[in-house]
């Protein structure tokens, strides 16, 4: 029996990594957290967009102080705590990809392909998001919301340079929208195709990353000013420039998203645990 001992050991580390991180998180708004009815009805709706058991997600409170650590140096704009609505649920154990769910009704600028392409400039290519509020507000600064759920889901912090890229990038796509007449989508797909090519290229020098948003946005026919050219260009480029600094946050997030949506995990610990429990009983028996 004492045999046993060292193989149970070793089943609790090996599964222990597994139910480490749930992947599976919600933020608050502290205004709707501190509201009743606000939580209740944001509760309700996040249940309506899963079949998964919400009493089994990590649930944290998102200040004004954490939004306005990036968003004063972004924008210049400080928020109070009862601004800070915005509500966020990230499941990690969705497998294609990254898919965001925006309530329509609440969020009245930021779309799911903007949110979607911000969150990329943060190293976040998968996982299910859905974003709401419990009255109408126009999405940008429930971006801090989303990357903090991923940070719980993951159990990781992103870069603050990377979450500051992110922010400006959905910052400035809800500015080229009103200031465009083009929709949130059709910025987004902009935003994403320069940042592809100027991967693909390598590119590096702000007058190329220029010329990339030029050619882009003149295929698009979008029509930018020499300003907005150049705020599409910085952005990008500052989007570049965190990548770097993210590997870890990646391999975090690849990691913890095997473990809660690859394919019959939960069903191979079991049977792990169980033919170490068969081998004891075998052990013990007379």
């Amino acid at each position: 029996m004492r045999q046993a001992i060292p193989l149970l050991l070793i089943a609790f580390l090996v599964a222990a990594p597994v139910f480490a991180v749930s992947g599976f998180s919600v933020t608050l708004g502290e205004a709707t957290n501190s509201n009743p009815s606000y939580k209740s009805a944001v509760m309700d709706y996040f249940k309506s967009k899963t079949d998964r058991d919400l009493q089994g997600a990590n649930v944290k409170v998102v200040t004004a102080s954490e939004v306005n650590e990036v968003s004063r140096g972004v924008t210049g704009r400080v928020y109070s705590p009862s601004q800070i609505l915005s509500c966020a649920m990230v499941d990690l154990s969705y497998r294609d990809g990254i898919k965001v769910s925006v309530d329509t009704s609440k969020i009245r600028v930021v779309t799911p392909e903007m949110y979607a392409s911000a969150l990329r400039s943060s190293g976040i290519d998968r996982g299910y998001v859905v974003v709401t509020s419990p009255v109408p507000a126009s999405g940008e600064a429930a971006l801090a919301g989303v990357l903090k759920s991923y940070e719980v889901a993951v159990g990781e912090q992103i870069p603050e340079e990377a979450k500051r890229a992110s922010v400006e990038e959905i910052y400035l796509q809800s500015s080229l929208v009103n200031e465009t007449n083009t929709t949130g989508d059709r910025v987004a797909e902009l935003f994403d195709e320069v940042k592809n090519r100027t991967r693909d290229q390598n590119l590096q020098d702000p007058t190329d990353i220029q010329r990339v948003v030029v050619d882009v946005s003149q295929q698009m026919n979008i029509n930018l000013t020499d300003t907005q050219v150049q705020q599409v260009a910085d952005s990008v480029a500052a989007s570049q420039r965190v990548q770097g600094n993210l590997t870890e946050f990646k391999q975090r997030l690849e990691g913890v998203s095997q473990q809660v949506g690859g394919s019959g995990i939960l069903d191979q610990i079991y049977a792990f645990l169980q033919s170490i429990y068969n081998y004891i009983m075998g052990i013990a028996s007379p």
